[in-house]
């Protein structure tokens, strides 16, 4: 199974594979992630989600296939040059910022790909920065130190920060970890804003929450043990199914106001 054509597309996946002490940790991956899209990216602990995620990153090769972002083929091109059209946000780049750094310097940073700020910034460089932080609703929180922004804030600064260079790609690495629920229905919303004021944002989003996938996301692509088990749109995707398959456990899913729910079923 493949998506879809890569005719102009921002990512473009052939035939990977990942390989490692005789395991295959990917196995024949073929993905396009054309402009302006927002795709979830689905699948249980160990299917292969991370491993993409290193891959797409350019942070770890693949045994076989291509790997190209924006028509630049992993291998033929400068990799810091081409980490910095995707902007990556996780919960372990949290770790790396200075906690005394305010909100500003973050996003600034995201500039330099650097974990702190290391030169002075032109004016039109903060001008980005703050545009950034004004998309995520941060303006408030601008002069504020990191280490004592709510975890939801900290979330969207990082966003800020991955969205200052302008990046091609933005990867949002299971982003509402360690929100409570209502903080995760605020981070969602602003989220969702984000998408609908930037209609040219390419977005992957990885979860293993269908609740977080929300109705401004258009494709979602399902990993199973390495391997592509279903891609295409939410309504074809997110079915009891193919996430029955997915996580090896009977599941039902319903969907109201363009939200879905998955609910666990007992076993026979």
């Amino acid at each position: 199974m493949q998506g879809t054509s890569d005719n102009g597309a921002v990512l473009a996946l052939h035939g990977v594979g990942v390989r490692k002490e005789g395991q295959w940790l990917l196995r024949d991956i073929t993905w396009t992630v054309q402009r302006g899209e927002h795709w979830a990216l689905l699948g249980a602990n160990g299917s292969g989600k991370t491993t993409l995620l290193k891959i797409v990153t350019g942070y770890e090769w693949p045994t076989e296939g291509t790997v190209s972002v924006r028509g630049r083929k992993l291998g033929e091109c400068h990799i810091p040059e081409l980490r910095k059209t995707i902007g990556w946000v996780s919960s372990a780049l949290e770790r790396r910022i200075p906690p005394r750094d305010s909100a500003m310097n973050v996003a600034l940073s995201g500039l330099d790909a650097s974990f702190g700020v290391y030169r002075n910034f032109g004016t039109a460089e903060e001008d980005r920065a703050r545009q950034s932080l004004d998309q995520l609703g941060l303006t408030p929180q601008a002069k504020q130190p990191f280490e004592t922004l709510s975890q939801g804030e900290r979330q969207r600064v990082l966003i800020a920060r991955a969205l200052t260079p302008g990046p091609a790609l933005l990867v949002l690495d299971e982003p509402c970890a360690g929100l409570d629920p209502a903080a995760r229905e605020a981070f969602l919303a602003r989220l969702a804003a984000l998408q609908t004021s930037r209609p040219d944002l390419t977005l992957v989003l990885v979860t293993h929450h269908i609740e977080e996938i929300h109705a401004t996301v258009d494709k979602v692509l399902v990993l199973k043990d390495g391997e592509l088990l279903a891609c295409g749109a939410p309504p074809d995707v997110l079915r009891d199914r193919v996430l029955t398959n997915a996580f090896n456990h009977p599941c039902a899913i319903t969907r109201e106001n363009g939200r879905y729910t998955l609910r666990l079923n007992a076993r026979d």
